[in-house]
């Protein structure tokens, strides 16, 4: 028979052991799990909208600084030449796009070194003199010793060479005997002397002051600069190499010939043009079907790309398939892509008639090459890097619709943030509340709890009498 005390206290819940604190805890969890999953889901794809703009922003800088630093080489921009090489050759240098070509140079003169020559000896062993020398040359003077332990024509030699002054010795041997011959740098800042220092009458055979002397060494041929005119401005230079002239463009002077005018000028990269074309296509193809993908609708949200119905990256698409009607010069029988063979297919990638290319190419290379790859860049003048320049400056730009898509989703993320900060507060809130009401729950079943137990005295009392 179940007692009327075991009755009350299952009714009440009274010795079920209840866990109030466990009670508030899955009740503040039921009420904010739903509030928090739908901002953490607006985070999520907040967050993947951002890493997408910034991709899709980057390769857009990737794309266009690869176009640019492309055409800066000398491989789009033409190789220098020379129409007549046993006079003037040319080369591009290292570092930059060769400029102020075509042009027209004369050789009035090369540049030498100043030589001399002593008289002939037995041998090159034979003994030369003692005493001392002093060689002067542009950087100074140097003192050369000659003692019993170099007292040879060979000697003499490797002492000269021994002082790094700029002045070479060597013995030259023939049917004439052995001789002594000196050769300084190029340039007539580079002439030399040999005086007598504490030389003997021997050692001063070996003396130059300047001007032949019978009796010592002879100047065989004298230091002199080189002379050149660029379309009629004169240069004069120590040595026959220039890299100083024109930008990016070494010449090297072969032979002088006053009065004759050779042609310095860029040859046409009509192979490498048309690789660039080519490759220009395929890079662009890779960066628009990436945009296709991030933007794309599906068929539902979850199918949809990041960044689909998104203003700046719908304004990225538009301003690309601008390029190909695009004018890259302001003169010219090409001005555009499209005169290049290049059109627009429907999801925005390009085409490439590479006949219709290579037909442009052989018409007319020069044109195509100024077309794609201006020597003076400028507004009506951009080239296709210039273009291409244009484009990503604009997009991205202070005013640009991907800045204003980049500023929407950062004020976004704050957004989320400060909405799960509250959530935290207001949960907070809730817990303290939920606490106060259980906590005086409580409080009511444990007087209950004590008024149960006296009942159950009481029903105890009346069983037994009973």
């Amino acid at each position: 028979m179940t007692s009327i005390g075991s009755s009350i206290s299952a009714s009440l819940g009274i010795g079920s052991g209840i866990d109030t604190s466990a009670l508030v805890k899955n009740l503040v969890a039921a009420v904010r799990e739903p509030k928090e999953t739908v901002i953490t889901g607006r985070q999520t794809t907040n967050n993947a909208r951002v890493s997408a703009l910034a991709s899709a922003s980057s390769s857009l800088d990737t794309f266009s600084n690869a176009l640019t630093s492309l055409l800066s080489g000398t491989g789009f921009s033409g190789t220098p030449t020379s129409n007549d090489p046993t006079i003037v050759n040319v080369a591009a240098l290292p570092g930059g796009t060769p400029k102020g070509l075509p042009a027209q140079i004369e050789v009035k003169q090369l540049a030498f070194a100043q030589t001399l020559e002593s008289t002939a000896l037995a041998s090159k062993t034979t003994a030369v003199g003692l005493g001392t020398l002093t060689l002067t040359t542009a950087s100074g003077s140097s003192t050369i010793t000659i003692d019993s332990t170099n007292n040879t024509l060979e000697g003499l030699a490797a002492a000269i060479n021994g002082k790094n002054a700029g002045v070479t010795a060597s013995v030259v041997t023939d049917n004439q005997g052995a001789r002594l011959v000196m050769k300084g740098e190029t340039g007539e800042a580079n002439a030399f002397t040999l005086t007598a220092g504490t030389a003997d009458a021997d050692l001063q055979r070996f003396t130059f002051t300047g001007t032949n002397t019978p009796g010592s060494l002879q100047k065989k041929q004298s230091a002199q600069d080189s002379i050149i005119a660029i379309d009629n401005v004169e240069m004069h230079n120590s040595t026959n190499t220039i890299d100083t002239a024109l930008p990016y463009v070494r010449i090297d002077l072969n032979k002088a010939a006053p009065g004759t005018v050779v042609t310095l000028a860029s040859n046409e990269p009509t192979s490498t043009m048309r690789d660039l074309v080519v490759e220009f296509v395929d890079a662009y193809n890779t960066l628009r079907k990436a945009l296709n993908s991030v933007s794309a609708t599906g068929t539902d949200a979850s199918t949809a790309g990041a960044l689909a119905g998104d203003a700046g990256i719908r304004d990225m698409k538009t301003q690309l398939a601008r390029l190909t009607s695009t004018n890259l010069i302001d003169s010219g029988p090409v001005r555009t892509l499209a005169d290049l063979g290049i059109s627009t297919n429907r999801d925005g990638t390009l085409a490439l008639d590479t006949t219709k290319l290579d037909a442009a190419i052989a018409a007319n290379p020069a044109a195509v090459t100024q077309m794609l790859n201006p020597p003076v860049v400028s507004d009506t003048n951009p080239g296709l890097a210039g273009a291409m320049k244009k484009v990503r400056d604009s997009i991205q730009g202070e005013g640009g619709a991907l800045a204003a898509s980049q500023r929407k989703y950062k004020a976004l993320q704050t957004e989320l943030t400060d909405q799960l900060e509250k959530l935290d507060k207001d949960m907070t809130d809730y817990q303290e509340r939920m606490t106060t009401i259980y906590a005086k729950m409580e409080a009511q079943l444990t007087a209950m709890k004590a008024t149960q137990s006296y009942l159950e005295q009481q029903v105890a009392v009346w069983t037994n009498s009973n």
